[in-house]
């Protein structure tokens, strides 16, 4: 039996992964998808202000909160950021880091920190005007990206908007992640190759890469494959 610690990407909560969980739990497996402060049932009025250091510590408290060992540690999206950080961080309870179509951290670097200039300035001006958020994305935003009309319903009614300090907080490694047993999901969909960081991690013999032929977000696509992906690591 293997413990999968399941973080979200930007905007969700711990019920994004409620389909490939219970595909997990029922080959054995235990399963423990977080809710990061700020998002989903743990949205408020002040979570504009919650850095993506806190993601860092909700995700340490889960596995070092529930004594876990022998964890499969998975991040969507943003979360890839601070999974990679609180990978760093958890010791020998690490089995294997798993990059869901995602970002990954950079010491002293954000989010946000390599995009560009352009880019950096809409996703500013969007937290300007929304009070230190970062807006959900609309339905527009998921075409074409291998979802049924209903999954994409659920996800935009169900996203809430996004702690800004978290996108735009540095990230802190406290040892180098190309070191960590580690797995990347690409979802061609979304880009055929990893990003230039990626690549270069993809470089060290501790780390692989998986493809899947789906969007950004394979656990509302393609929840079976996703999961058949990480069984394989258990």
């Amino acid at each position: 039996m293997t413990n999968f610690v399941l973080v979200p990407g930007a905007w969700l909560g711990a019920w994004a992964w409620d389909e490939v969980a219970g595909l997990l739990r029922a080959e054995g497996h235990e399963v423990y998808a977080v809710t990061l402060s700020g998002l989903a049932e743990r949205h408020g009025p002040d979570s504009a202000q919650v850095g993506q250091s806190q993601h860092v510590e909700d995700i340490v408290s889960v596995v070092e909160g529930n004594d876990l060992r022998d964890v499969v540690l998975a991040g969507h999206s943003y979360a890839g950021i601070p999974v990679g950080q609180a990978a760093t961080r958890i010791g020998d309870r690490l089995r294997r880091v798993v990059y869901v179509d995602s970002n990954i951290p950079t010491d002293g670097k954000s989010f946000i920190d390599g995009w560009s200039d352009e880019g950096r300035a809409w996703v500013e001006d969007q937290m300007a005007e929304s009070g230190g958020f970062w807006p959900p994305l609309t339905a527009e935003d998921y075409v074409d990206q291998d979802l049924s009309d209903q999954a994409i319903a659920v996800i935009v009614s169900r996203s809430t908007p996004h702690p800004g300090r978290a996108i735009s907080e540095p990230a802190q490694l406290v040892r180098p992640i190309g070191q960590l047993q580690t797995t990347y999901i690409k979802c061609l969909m979304d880009g055929a190759d990893p990003s230039r960081d990626v690549a270069e991690q993809l470089r060290s013999p501790d780390w692989e890469l998986a493809e899947l032929p789906t969007g950004h977000w394979p656990m509302f696509s393609q929840p079976a494959a996703l999961a058949k992906i990480f069984s394989g690591l258990a």
